[in-house]
């Protein structure tokens, strides 16, 4: 099984210094930085570490996915913060669960036994709403629908047409945003009844980077594309 390592990154140069040298390469064909055009060295820090490097031109973390995946070599997609949000030594547990025959495996920041601590009142909430609605409305037995942290196969990607902009057009008009795919992802895996598992893997505060989140609009976005699901 071939595996490529995704990394979006927009201003992580501490990040890449600090998390990446911890990361096993043996364990990957590729690790593959998809970049938003950082100001300070991320790209030139992944070019000397030996890192494959896209620079992204269409916005969003779903445009660096999809400015990246022309790119992928791997059969499988491992998509990973470099920020400190993920932990590196979970890649080999991730990686070895995957290997048992799932269609994904999510490092889970809820599982018993991990606990996330980037998380504030309003981001713990949400994503314990976001995951129980996906649970009750597709019947699914997630404990983090949410998170980035996560190996899946890359014929999902055509399969649940999570590439198709028409998947996500109508919220992101309305909300006047753009999503990523973790959520639908999870939804139509769940729908489709494919081999999910998750593993707990605690979420440390980050190292640096920006953090790109936009509660409001992007709670409103994928609350409503649960509902249209």
């Amino acid at each position: 099984m071939k595996v490529t390592l995704l990394i979006p990154t927009l201003n992580e140069e501490v990040g890449m210094r600090t998390v990446m040298p911890k990361v096993d390469r043996g364990l990957f064909e590729q690790i593959l930085i998809v970049d938003g055009k950082s100001k300070d060295r991320t790209v030139d820090v992944a070019r000397e570490m030996g890192f494959d490097v896209v620079i992204q031109e269409t916005p969003g973390i779903r445009g660096a996915y999809m400015d990246a995946l022309p790119h992928i070599k791997g059969d499988a997609v491992l998509t990973f913060s470099p920020d400190g949000n993920s932990i590196p030594e979970l890649l080999k547990p991730c990686i070895d669960k995957f290997g048992e025959g799932y269609d994904m495996v999510i490092v889970s920041r809820y599982a018993p036994g991990a606990k996330s601590y980037d998380d504030d009142a309003v981001t713990g909430f949400g994503n314990w709403l976001f995951t129980n609605s996906i649970n009750f409305f597709h019947r699914a037995k997630y404990t983090d629908a949410m998170v980035i942290y996560r190996i899946y196969r890359k014929s999902l990607i055509q399969e649940l047409d999570l590439h198709k902009d028409e998947s996500y057009s109508f919220e992101e008009k309305l909300f006047r945003t753009k999503i990523s795919w973790e959520p639908l992802l999870s939804i139509r895996a769940a729908k489709r009844r494919l081999k999910l598992a998750d593993i707990p893997g605690d979420e440390p505060a980050r190292e640096g980077g920006e953090r790109k989140l936009q509660v409001l609009k992007w709670g409103a976005a994928y609350y409503f594309e649960i509902l249209r699901e």
